[in-house]
């Protein structure tokens, strides 16, 4: 993705929150009102991660196998929305300590991560940076742009250029991959370029080192042999044609209601400058209930992303008691009240015209 950083309108005053010194009293209760809850909970974790994947992988099969257009298309929605939570825990992986989680990330990797060609090495070691107090919102940050600065056509494009990442995976991990073990500027570029889930066009990332190396290897290599076998199984007709495509347009459409969630994720007001927590609370994006739809939009604890934000370590299960806890400790004037929106449209409105030059 190549979306340009110009600044579309330069004359615009930064939004004061983006120079907001940290609350004190917000970070000091966030931390206290949270502490009995930051555990995992690995029942939770297993039963979720197993009956997304199955439900989604059962709508898919259906999906692909239906003769009746109506029925496939149920499934396919429903192979959609379940493989997508399904994958949302690719988030959570970089933030519990694996210890807590005994064979999780494995779990996730042999049910979600290798199938769906986003093994969990292409996200450790790249979101953990979108959280670095330094980084945040600069230009170091993988997992950041000035969307609301930008261009008007910027905001389609951002959507639109993610419907393309299922054949951009299947072609890394199928091709590009195995001709890299030939060529070392090939390898380079894979690395730096091709392996990570990120949105910044100029992040380049480090190659991994010691335990990292071995399991970023293995599970490419894994990555690698799945993309290849699907491949072969198209060309030799083993996979019909029909279903392949079936299969790409529902991974496509999984990217772009991801791509749409991470639009409205934070409000990208930030030109470059280091924040403080407050200011990250404040330029991302909390929609708690009443509102229902978040939770299909975005799973996994992703509809409390300011709290998140506040707070990485805790699990998603805990994010909604603590944004209760929060909600009525706090008074009215507290800067935690105000990451809180109303829902999509809202959020997608506000971006859309900041990119137009109002508010």
């Amino acid at each position: 993705m190549t979306l340009s950083r110009e600044i579309a309108v330069p004359g615009r005053e930064r939004v004061a929150s983006h120079r907001a010194a940290d609350d004190m009293a917000m970070l000091r209760t966030a931390a206290e009102l949270s502490r009995d809850l930051i555990a995992p909970r690995p029942a939770i974790y297993w039963g979720d991660l197993l009956a997304s994947a199955a439900i989604g992988y059962g709508g898919l099969a259906a999906a692909m196998m239906l003769p009746t257009a109506g029925l496939a298309v149920v499934a396919a929605v429903v192979a959609v929305l379940a493989l997508y939570r399904a994958m949302s825990f690719i988030h959570e992986l970089t933030h519990i300590k694996h210890s807590a989680l005994p064979g999780f990330r494995l779990g996730f990797n042999l049910l979600v991560g290798v199938p769906m060609l986003v093994p969990s090495f292409m996200y450790e070691g790249v979101h953990n940076l979108h959280h670095a107090r330094t980084r945040y919102g600069t230009a170091d940050d993988p997992e950041y742009l000035p969307l609301a600065l930008m261009k008007p056509w910027s905001l389609p494009a951002f959507v639109i250029v993610s419907a393309l990442a299922p054949l951009a995976l299947l072609v890394r991990f199928a091709l590009l991959a195995p001709l890299s073990l030939l060529s070392p500027r090939l390898r380079r570029a894979v690395v730096e370029r091709y392996s990570a889930l990120a949105i910044n066009p100029g992040f380049r990332r480090r190659a991994p080192e010691g335990e990292e190396r071995l399991r970023w290897h293995r599970l490419e290599a894994a990555g690698s042999l799945w993309a290849i076998a699907i491949v072969a199984a198209v060309a030799t007709g083993v996979v019909p044609l029909r279903g392949f495509a079936i299969a790409m347009g529902v991974a496509s459409a999984v990217a772009v209601l991801n791509q749409v969630r991470t639009l409205v994720a934070h409000l990208w007001e930030n030109d470059g400058e280091a924040m403080s927590v407050t200011a990250q609370y404040l330029d991302s994006v909390n929609v708690p209930p009443p509102t229902l739809l978040p939770a299909l939009w975005a799973p996994v604890g992703l509809r409390y992303h300011a709290l998140h934000h506040l707070l990485p370590s805790l699990p998603y299960h805990a994010l909604g008691a603590v944004h209760r806890r929060l909600s009525a400790a706090l008074e009215q004037a507290s800067p935690y009240h105000r990451a809180s929106h109303a829902g999509l449209p809202v959020l997608v409105g506000r971006i859309a015209r900041s990119t137009m030059g109002g508010r």
